[in-house]
């Protein structure tokens, strides 16, 4: 929404679905708010709009206290886009500034410092430092509020270079000290102890679509997973940490556990990008259902091959399952070529137990988790012959791995996608649908059909879907395999369900 009146109609009808899209900033109060905050609708005369929280915080403003606006979903433009300031932007969520610096931003991009800056400045109204600052404060407010850590121990988790400069900057956009936060919030844990989230997501929500793909593919030692119910261990760049997650209607309860607590904006934000949080799901609903079948629109009928309306009504906000770890999806793929779901998770589990970091964190113990995932140098090592899978795919896993672990590909939120493609499809053993698989659910890319799957050509072919029929699903084509493949499982489970009653 670039247009004035269109952002201004959406913050009079307080329109959650746009919260995280734009922010509404308030010059007589200086104050910025999310479009569905609940106070008094300011007058349009006095009203500015932001694209981030960062630019209206760079402009002078302070969060509203009543909707919490750093504390929205956040934008999906961001996961969609492939261009230069799409990708800087998912490295800055994932803490890349913390942990390298505007240079080492830059650097991974291919871009100068200074052209970097301009670009991002140009789209958003402020550089990748001010986003990133904007985000040490966010993260900070969750340690302030959630746990009873020393201040300068949560300046320091944050990202901030100095105890003052986490003040100041905490000050700026809350208008409170850090101290006067903690009187106000929960505390109660200290560091090392589990911290208690709640991630924040657009509505309508699957959860109990997401949370059945996530433990029909959970992997022993590494995942559990039961119902709505979710947790794994993750790899993180100062060490491991585990997460648990209950998906709710209208939000994702998490608790996790850190081994170091610098690792939360990154923690936070790659379980944000496994449960694919920042998608619209309103907008992806309307285009694939139409104009008169889609779920936002009201439509009952599937009325042709191409039209998705009747999956996305019985399904609405269904999500496509991300990741946490770009390397761990793309070796998971590549040992589930051509093996049922059950026969790769027991193989993966094997690999994760001998090759994988053992875990001790409290919590892994309570939920029953091992190991981390092997780390690109772990599996690099590691002789294909020894590997338990068929030695040609145990070469591809360990080609892949040494791939990695010296540079030649890059798999993280920053990636180049058709590069990145291209870099796949010359390791020996991988094809173009372990390359389209990894850029779904891996790389985030929202428009991957999986047209060489077997399964799901089958499923095509029975509706009579053609070519222009998919062209039509652009650029959503992810969500409506995953529509697809999901009524064609629920469809098996009720056959087969009958056939043991019979």
């Amino acid at each position: 929404m670039e247009d004035f009146d269109e952002r201004y109609r959406a913050v009079s009808s307080r329109d959650e679905r746009f919260d995280g899209m734009f922010f509404t900033a308030v010059r007589t109060t200086r104050i910025y708010c999310r479009p569905s905050c609940p106070a008094t609708t300011p007058l349009a005369r006095n009203v500015e709009f932001h694209r981030t929280a960062a630019a209206a915080e760079a402009a002078g403003f302070r969060a509203c206290r009543r909707c919490r606006p750093d504390s929205s979903p956040g934008s999906p433009e961001w996961d969609v886009r492939a261009d230069a300031v799409g990708r800087a932007v998912r490295l800055v969520r994932d803490g890349v500034v913390e942990r390298e610096g505007v240079p080492g931003l830059a650097q991974r991009l291919g871009y100068s410092e200074r052209h970097l800056n301009r670009m991002i400045t140009q789209e958003l109204g402020v550089g990748p430092l001010a986003l990133a600052q904007s985000q040490r404060v966010r993260t900070a407010r969750l340690l302030v509020e959630t746990t009873d850590m020393p201040m300068s121990d949560v300046a320091f988790a944050a990202g901030f270079a100095s105890v003052r400069q986490f003040n100041d900057a905490f000050r700026r956009a809350y208008d409170r000290s850090p101290r006067e936060m903690r009187r106000r919030g929960a505390g109660g844990s200290t560091a090392g102890e589990c911290l208690r989230l709640r991630l924040a997501l657009r509505r309508p929500f699957d959860a109990d679509a997401l949370g059945g793909f996530l433990a029909d593919h959970a992997v022993p030692g590494l995942e559990v997973g039961e119902g709505r119910r979710f947790a794994r261990v993750l790899s993180l760049p100062h060490g491991s940490a585990v997460a648990e997650l209950v998906l709710h209607d209208d939000h994702v309860s998490c608790r996790v556990q850190l081994q170091d607590p610098r690792d939360l904006t990154a923690a936070v934000a790659r379980l944000r990008h496994l449960l694919d949080l920042d998608a619209d799901p309103v907008a992806i609903d309307r285009a694939l259902g139409g104009e008169e079948g889609g779920a936002g629109d009201g439509g009952a009928s599937d009325g042709g091959a191409g039209d998705l309306g009747a999956l996305v009504q019985e399904r609405p906000g269904l999500r496509v399952p991300g990741t946490v770890d770009a390397f761990e999806t793309a070796v998971r793929t590549v040992v589930g070529q051509q093996v049922s779901v059950s026969g790769a998770r027991t193989v993966i589990g094997r690999l994760v137990a001998a090759s994988g970091e053992t875990v001790e964190l409290p919590l892994a113990q309570e939920l029953g988790l091992t190991h981390a995932f092997p780390t690109a140098s772990a599996l690099a090592a590691v002789d294909p012959e020894t590997l338990p899978m068929p030695r040609s795919r145990g070469r591809t896993v360990v080609a892949l791995a040494r791939a990695v672990d010296v540079g030649d590909l890059v798999l993280d939120g920053g990636v180049d996608r058709d590069a990145v493609s291209r870099a796949l499809l010359a390791v020996p053993g991988i094809g173009p649908w372990t390359v389209g698989y990894v850029r779904m659910r891996g790389l985030g890319d929202p428009d991957v059909l999986l047209e060489t799957d077997l399964v799901l050509r089958r499923i095509l072919h029975a509706r009579g879907t053609t070519d222009a029929d998919v062209r039509r699903w652009a650029p959503w084509r992810s969500y409506a395999g995953m529509h697809l493949w999901t009524e064609h499982l629920a469809r098996q489970a009720l056959t087969t369900t009958r056939g043991s009653r019979a």
